[in-house]
């Protein structure tokens, strides 16, 4: 694997990490429930629950190509044209304000805060498909090391967001009042990851006349 190929996969990752969602989402009710502190474990229980989808991608990727070279290829197409749907649909759809509430979320615990966040990544089937579509797009072809180059994307990825997240949870005050404020900064930062999406696909179409 290029350090081109890995960094621009690295800024990928950060401007999907960045790009509000249902984790996010969750992550800042949890701080205006209880604080810093539960926003900080629920950013560890989200990021725990993605190893889940990084082990189920690297186990059946790395099987078929291991069965047939052509295979993974098809698997690769179907997950750029996956991305490019994405893409267009977050493109064309209209973004709604971001509704976070510490409501419903008082009083549970720690343990219970971070298996909450880990359930929720962990049971979520479009993360899975997430990681299934975006990895082999960064897969050098005809690589000898096949397995160790996704494992390295994945928790490339993986790390990246529990970064990201851990910056989230300690300046949530400041995050939470900024999007209350300026709903139309997360429709922007939803559409450039749909500009990505579409980006990556379309890049494999060029590659492969």
């Amino acid at each position: 694997m290029t350090w081109h190929s890995y960094l621009l996969f690295c800024g990928a990752s950060l401007v999907l990490c960045v790009s509000p969602g249902p984790d996010m989402v969750y992550l800042l009710s949890r701080c205006v429930a209880q604080g810093r502190r539960a926003g900080v474990v629920a950013a560890l229980g989200i990021n725990t629950g993605s190893y889940v989808h990084l082990l189920a991608a690297v186990t059946g990727l790395s099987a078929i190509l291991a069965t047939s070279a052509a295979a993974f290829t098809v698997v690769k197409w179907i997950g750029a044209a996956y991305l490019v749907f994405l893409g267009i649909r977050v493109l064309t759809g209209q973004s709604k304000p971001l509704t976070i509430s510490g409501e419903g979320l008082r009083g549970a615990d720690l343990k219970a805060v971070f298996w909450q966040g880990f359930l929720s990544d962990a049971l979520n089937p479009k993360v899975a498909l997430f990681f299934l579509a975006l990895l082999p797009q960064f897969l050098p072809a005809g690589s000898a090391h096949h397995l160790a180059d996704l494992l390295l994307l994945g928790i490339t990825c993986i790390v990246i967001g529990l970064a990201f997240n851990l910056c989230l949870a300690l300046a949530s005050a400041r995050v939470t009042s900024g999007l209350r404020r300026q709903p139309r900064a997360a429709g922007w930062l939803q559409r450039g990851m749909g500009a990505i999406f579409v980006g990556i696909g379309v890049s494999i179409a060029a590659e492969h006349p």
